[in-house]
This record gives structure tokens, sequence and C-alpha cells, in this order.
């Protein structure tokens, strides 16, 4: 089902695409105003293009909702280690190749010692 979907969205998506570059420009952006010509002119072809963008765009919308409801259902109540089927490593006390923090420090030959600041 979900496979039928996502074909039919594919194919809706190519000919949205398809739709839209066929339409004329009527805000000459860019410079490039659209031109006359061709067999088909005139306010009915643009109401027939507009209405099958409405179309296609409409369609489009349906099936990429379609689509995320089939997802939703699927992975629901699932995560992704749950479908490796790998089962996460138990916990355990602290790692004893971790150093301390008490390590991290340099050493000094005594550790008592007063802190001096050093002079110039």
């Amino acid at each position: 089902m979900e496979n039928v979907v996502l074909i039919i969205h594919l194919l809706l998506a190519l000919g949205l695409i398809a739709v839209v570059l066929m339409q004329r420009s009527e805000g000459g952006g860019l410079g490039m105003g659209g031109g006359g010509g061709g067999a088909v002119s005139g306010r009915a072809a643009a109401t027939a293009l507009t209405r099958l963008t409405w179309l296609l765009g409409a369609a489009f919308i349906v099936t990429s909702i379609t689509l995320t409801v089939i997802v939703a259902q699927k992975s629901s109540g699932a995560s992704v280690i749950d479908r490796l089927g790998v089962t996460p490593p138990a916990a355990t006390e602290t790692d004893s190749t971790v150093p301390s923090g008490e390590s991290l420090l340099p050493p000094t030959a005594d550790d008592n010692a007063p802190l001096v600041p050093l002079s110039d």
C-alpha cells in the first residue's frame, strides 16, 4: 500500500512540475516576459492549466498526508533499537578506565603546601 501511494505521489510531483513550467509567465519576473504564440493561447488555456495545477496540488497534499499516516501507523510504539533486535548493554558501575578528577591535576611535591605566586 505504501509503495503504491509513494509511486502516485512521485507521478503527481512530476506532473505538477510539468504543468507549472507550461504556464505562461504573467509577472515578467527577472525580465523574462511570457510571449504569445503557440497552438493554444488565450484565457481558456490559462484557466485549464490553473485548474489542473490546483487539482494536482490538492492530490499531492492528499498523498503527502496519506504517506504520513501510513508511516506513523507502522512505527507506532516501536523504536529503532527494537527494529534492529539489539539489546542495549546493561548499566554497570563506573568504568575504571576513566580517570578521576584528582588524577588530572599536575603532581606536586607536597599536596598540603600553600599556593605561592611566582615572582617576576
